[in-house]
């Protein structure tokens, strides 16, 4: 059985997919990718169908990261049943998250960092132009995130 993850935040071009690709990258360093099915998607429609964004390929190509063939698409409420984590990146891809979804009855949906014991948003670099900043963040949670729900595989 594999653990089911969706990262999740506005256009599916920026911070989600670049969770998506680190998480895979990590799991993949463990020897966990067949415990793992892994993705991403936005809440809105903005992006749809469109790559992730320049500043995301060119900072994970820094550590030989690849999102090729990757495109955005949005979040449905079919894949609160599919997914086991739900992860946005900020308050407002929650309260997004949650008016998709309707509820959350088996506690699925979460903030990123969380698992890191923080409430911080993680900032969107469309808007703060710091792709080292959402990296450095994003790796915070996803290192976190991954120790606690690794403990048992």
């Amino acid at each position: 059985m594999s653990i089911r993850v969706l990262f999740v935040c506005h256009d599916n071009i920026c911070r989600s997919p670049m969770a998506e690709f680190l998480c895979k990258d990590l799991v993949a360093k463990q020897g966990l990718s067949s415990q793992f099915e892994i993705a991403s998607a936005a809440t809105s429609t903005e992006e749809i169908g469109n790559p992730v964004h320049r500043g995301t390929v060119r900072k994970l190509a820094e550590y030989g990261i690849s999102t090729k063939g990757k495109t955005a698409r949005q979040m449905t409420r079919a894949d609160y049943e599919h997914y086991d984590y739900l992860i946005g990146m900020d308050d407002w891809n929650i309260r997004n998250m949650m008016r998709i979804l309707g509820a959350d009855p088996d506690k699925k949906v979460y903030k990123l960092l969380e698992f890191a014991g923080s409430s911080r948003d993680i900032a969107d670099p469309w808007y703060t132009g710091n792709f080292d900043e959402t990296y450095d963040d994003i790796m915070e949670g996803l290192t976190a995130f991954l120790s606690q729900i690794t403990k048992n595989i």
